[in-house]
């Protein structure tokens, strides 16, 4: 679903990624962590086709700057990123119209908005709602098109505790719909339990890719092995 290889963007002399590689299946879920200043914002923007780059980027077999990928690929930004005069209500039937979407997805997209806890303020602009509540329009946006693969950058953040068992009951929904999901965040804590595939980048490389498989085989936890690779000896 997603491949990603020799991945290069560099900000003046700041080298921010250094040919990264990785790879999702669908279905999978991959969590892209690491210290802030590591790269992990800047490798979803690449393949989101938001920055230049040098490095090839696939999703379901089509480069990523081509209408095809972008059209199946959804986006949760780590600054939510609203039309501050349009209310959460306008944004769903933005979105809906955007994709030509049908009746089913607009129910979806009042199923969301129930689930969210949007509905009390599906009348509220956007410059008028909380950081929290931005971040929960901004999920439903990205989930409205039922993409084949979506991209969250520190989505946890600024979310309440209900908000996020709702998130993890997200992911674990698209899983079962074979959505790919790439989720950049440094709680990790809160995807230990949701998580197949982790990338630890480390200084604008990725230092470290494992599989649940194998750190359990290992009697290992997320947790210990992050800390492992990102941690200075010295």
């Amino acid at each position: 679903m997603l491949r990603v290889i020799g991945l290069t963007k560099e900000y003046s002399s700041t080298l921010a990624c250094d040919h990264v590689d990785l790879s999702l299946k669908e279905g999978e879920t991959g969590v892209l962590l690491g210290p802030n200043g590591a790269g992990k914002s800047t490798v979803i923007k690449c393949i989101m086709g938001l920055l230049r780059y040098e490095g090839s980027i696939e999703v379901d077999g089509h480069s990523n700057k081509l209408e095809s990928a972008k059209r199946i690929m959804g986006y949760v930004p780590e600054i939510p990123a609203l039309y501050e005069l349009m209310t959460v209500e306008e944004h769903a039937e933005f979105i809906c119209r955007a994709y030509r979407l049908d009746t089913c997805v607009r129910e979806y997209a009042d199923e969301l908005m129930t689930r969210l806890e949007l509905q009390d303020v599906r009348k509220k602009l956007g410059k008028e709602l909380s950081k929290g509540m931005q971040q929960k329009v901004s999920i439903m946006c990205a989930l409205l098109p039922r993409p084949k693969m979506v991209l969250l950058d520190e989505p946890l953040v600024g979310l309440d505790p209900h908000a996020i068992k709702v998130l993890k009951n997200l992911f674990v929904e698209l899983k079962a719909n074979k959505t790919a999901v790439l989720v950049s965040t440094h709680m990790i804590d809160s995807v230990s339990d949701i998580w197949d595939r982790s990338f630890i980048m480390v200084k604008g490389r990725i230092a470290k890719t494992c599989t649940k498989e194998e750190i359990a085989a290992k009697g290992e936890s997320l947790e210990k092995l992050f800390f492992s690779v990102t941690e200075d000896p010295a």
